[in-house]
């Protein structure tokens, strides 16, 4: 006859060591998970509509030899969409780390919350220490447009000025150089003629800036959720390496008759 010893196990779950802290671990990572996918489809989406809106499009498309707009308007797309897949991966490779309590893949979801860490900082310093630099831009190739089409009427400059005029719902802007009252009428929308004079350069800056800050705000609860994963995964980690240690096999003893 054989004896068989069965050893008690536990784990560490994210509030301590306590007995079944592993159902506690991974139900909060199933949940995590679960928001990490959505967060990641928001910033693909947001991403997506930033990039083909309307609105953006128009002040990117336009041919200029300097529109710095048109660089950070690529930029942010491709940030955007290579941070989304790192947020879903992350998710993907938690779940199936706490379903087949495998520490690698643990470890590679820590890696994929760690590296999209690294990228949300300095986008959100950049966001910090430069915080009018797209609003510039826009208006920058806005103006210059305009004072194209009041310097030579160009037909094609004409044709952009009056896309923008249409998308951006205003009429012209302020100008220290003359008279604008002829580019309005040649440019502005029928229904917004009547508000010749009004800033155009004030509506494309109070538009951007509502788009601005809640981009801000998503990077902020970002940010936020990739802590919250390094911290979680962290403790997974060591659930399952303690789990592991604690040998659930036991041992046979033989003994003769």
């Amino acid at each position: 006859m054989g004896g068989f010893q069965e050893k008690n196990v536990t784990c560490f779950c994210l509030l301590g060591a306590e007995e079944g802290g592993w159902s506690c671990c991974s139900h909060t990572c199933c949940w995590e998970s679960g928001q990490l996918q959505l967060l990641g489809l928001s910033i693909a989406t947001l991403s997506t509509v930033t990039h083909y809106g309307l609105h953006f499009t128009l002040i990117s498309n336009i041919s200029l030899e300097s529109n710095s707009y048109r660089f950070i308007h690529y930029a942010a797309f491709y940030f955007g969409i290579c941070l989304s897949m790192t947020l879903i991966l992350a998710a993907l490779l938690s779940s199936a780390a706490t379903v087949r309590e495998s520490q690698c893949l643990t470890a590679m979801g820590f890696l994929c919350f760690a590296l999209a860490f690294c990228g949300l900082i300095p986008a959100a310093c950049w966001r910090y220490m430069h915080s009018t630099e797209v609003e510039d831009s826009m208006m920058d190739v806005y103006d210059f447009v305009y004072e194209e089409v009041r310097r030579n009427s160009s037909s094609f400059r004409r044709h952009e000025l009056t896309a923008i005029h249409e998308a951006f719902l205003c009429c012209g802007k302020h100008s220290p150089f003359g008279d604008t009252s002829n580019v309005e009428h040649k440019t502005c929308p029928s229904g917004q003629i009547r508000n010749a004079g009004q800033d155009c350069l004030q509506e494309i800056r109070d538009f951007l800036r509502k788009h601005m800050d809640f981009i801000s705000t998503l990077l902020g609860v970002t940010i936020g959720f990739m802590v919250y994963g390094m911290i979680l995964t962290s403790f997974l980690w060591f659930s399952i390496h303690f789990s592991n240690n604690l040998d659930r096999k036991g041992k046979y003893i033989l003994r003769e008759r």
